[in-house]
């Protein structure tokens, strides 16, 4: 199996659908959502192991969407966003990568080896190994 850890950010490590009002925002396309978001798991724990990944040599890489729908100056805002939350969430990770595709671009397109998306759809069509929001840090592990 390659040694390349893929994770999605919202539903998967960012909390975007809890927050009150996201897709109004979105639909209006006010970036709150992605700034607000608290993260799903013990941010700190997370950074632990992926940083004794890296060290063992896996890249660690983030492949998430843009929103729906959104215009293309919306969408530099959304990324932008988006790499503010790890910069803030998940600050002492060296990201080999950071893709904030358009929504629904295929993400086997973009990496291999390990994936971690709330999105079925996602992980079926994963050429690697796919596992849900469930238990990352504990797959990680195992991993």
């Amino acid at each position: 199996m390659m040694k390349e850890i893929n994770f999605d950010m919202d539903g998967t490590i960012a909390d975007l659908y809890g927050v009150c009002g996201w897709l109004n925002d979105i639909i209006a396309e006010d970036t709150r959502p992605y700034e607000q978001a608290k993260p799903l798991l013990n941010m700190n724990v997370l950074a632990r192991v992926l940083n004794k990944k890296i060290a063992n040599g896996y890249k660690v890489n983030v492949i998430s969407w843009t929103a729906k729908n959104g215009s293309e100056e919306y969408n530099a805002r959304v990324e932008e966003a988006k790499r503010k939350w790890l910069a803030v969430h998940l600050k002492s990770v060296q990201f080999n990568a950071v893709k904030v595709l358009p929504y629904g671009t295929p993400k086997q397109e973009h990496g291999c080896g390990y994936l971690f998306d709330d999105e079925e759809q996602n992980r079926v069509a994963w050429f690697g190994v796919a596992f849900d929001e469930k238990n990352i840090i504990e797959e990680l592990k195992r991993i």
